[in-house]
């Protein structure tokens, strides 16, 4: 006997047949998996003293008008009936999307509109991306509707209130909020460790927000419209962020950030081209749209690869270790990073350090120094996994030199956080430099390590090139 499914999403009735070799997409004007989001004034970024706020979280009034957004993150099913394929690594049907760039994203909702009979919003051009804000079919929530919608009138860090919990969003549960300070004494924290699921779940996890809207909080970051810049605080009637930039915005966190990432007004910036396991996006449609075309502008022509060089800070090795077999394949200068107050050499002493560091917003200083950093275009840069982020040194490192214009490709050792939100963290220090296709080693690889290597080298457009 056949079984027959009928899905409703974002204004697609999608009969799934299964039995018959192709899907039948009937298409109509029902909107049953869009949430209308009522627009009104909110504030957005953060208040100065909400725990470990970042500097670009500035506290302001934003309006937007009312717009549709679809209550869960895009699935593979539904990728796949739009796009033909899925490249997620976690591919089961109800789990979201992951592996897309921001160019995959908005291509998925041009082609969807398409699909729907609705005018598709973008366009690309040799000269730029042209954003149709009239146009109503499918696109990227702006950073604006996003955090709004996230907030659900909330003004706390977090929809759930002043903590999330894992039995609320799926993060690295092990790392809950403010964990960073009370790692070593932990009774006064509002929410206790709690599990680490280690890879997406179903988009209709946990409980929906008041606005109806699942997983705003955590599962995989989110691909917003804008380009990453300050907040152009007079800018606050349904602002679509900067014309131009090196980074897009996602917002939410994901299952492999600490809690303190899945704060609604968290911004984390990463190349438009990125493709990672903890990215994806959801879809918005206008109510009404606004008489405006938007251009953006991204400079994606690639850096000169000619000379390049491996700068590191490692404490246990695992770097250090990584570093050296790039140096060897390569045959490129190396730097170790170095302090004149190095780091205990006792885990849990360095743990308080770090910790101390990251908490008071610390650059250690730095016993050595490059010569000559002019003459290189291409930066491969090592660092562990610190509290989800880059150990503070390497932040020592990136400020104290001008690098506009270079290409910096990240390799970070970790325990299993991946690179947490080093490679957001390292884009928002190093001002005006590209970020290649970073590399993730697990403590000091496995027997694949060398193979992984060479295979990175290659991606990044460095092998036979240095």
């Amino acid at each position: 006997m056949l079984i027959l499914t009928i899905l409703i999403i974002g204004g697609i009735l999608l009969f799934k047949n299964f039995g018959i070799k192709e899907d039948v997409v009937v298409l109509s004007d029902i909107k049953d998996d869009m949430v209308l989001v009522n627009g009104g004034t909110f504030k957005m970024g953060s208040p100065k003293d909400e725990y470990q706020r970042e500097s670009d979280e500035v506290y302001h009034d934003v309006t937007v008008d009312d717009f549709y957004m679809s209550a869960t993150e895009v699935s593979n099913s539904l990728y796949e009936l739009v796009m033909g394929s899925v490249p997620s690594e976690f591919d089961d049907d109800e789990l979201p999307v992951t592996n897309v760039s921001w160019y995959d994203a908005i291509s998925f909702c041009n082609k969807l509109s398409q699909m729907s009979n609705l005018m598709p919003v973008y366009t690309i051009k040799s000269d730029g991306t042209y954003f149709n804000r009239e146009a109503d079919g499918y696109r990227l929530p702006t950073e604006a509707e996003w955090e709004y919608a996230a907030r659900a009138n909330s003004t706390t860090p977090f929809s759930t209130g002043e903590a999330i919990s894992t039995d609320e969003a799926n993060y690295y549960g092990t790392y809950p909020y403010k964990i960073e300070e009370h790692y070593f004494e932990q009774d006064s924290l509002d929410i206790k460790p709690g599990v680490y699921r280690g890879k997406p779940i179903s988009v209709k996890s946990f409980n929906a927000n008041s606005f109806g809207l699942y997983n705003m909080h955590g599962n995989v970051r989110e691909w917003v419209y804008d380009y990453y810049g300050e907040y152009d605080v007079k800018d606050n009637k349904n602002p679509v962020g900067a014309s131009d930039g090196l980074y897009r915005v996602t917002r939410g966190g994901g299952y492999n950030d600490y809690a303190k990432h899945l704060r609604s007004a968290y911004r984390s910036e990463m190349m438009p081209t990125t493709k990672t396991d903890n990215i994806g996006f959801r879809i918005v449609r206008n109510v009404k749209g606004i008489n405006n075309i938007v251009k953006s502008k991204y400079d994606d022509e690639n850096s000169s690869k000619s000379n390049a060089l491996i700068v590191y800070f490692s404490w246990g090795g695992n770097t250090k270790m990584i570093a050296n077999m790039i140096e060897e394949k390569l045959g490129a200068d190396i730097f170790e990073i170095t302090l004149k107050e190095p780091y205990s050499d006792d885990y849990n002493e360095v743990l308080k350090q770090a910790q101390k560091d990251l908490n008071d917003n610390a650059r250690p200083e730095i016993k050595n120094k490059v010569k000559n950093i002019s003459s290189y275009d291409v930066i491969l840069l090592g660092y562990p996994n610190w509290w989800a982020s880059v150990p503070m040194p390497i932040l020592s490192f990136l400020e104290g030199y001008d690098l506009s214009y270079k290409t910096i490709i990240p390799f970070c050792s970790h325990g299993g956080g991946g690179f947490g939100e080093s490679i957001s963290q390292i884009a928002k220090s190093a001002h005006g430099v590209k970020m290649g296709v970073p590399l993730s080693v697990h403590y000091s690889g496995d027997s694949s390590l060398s193979d992984d290597i060479d295979a990175w080298l290659k991606e990044n457009g460095l092998v036979g090139e240095v």
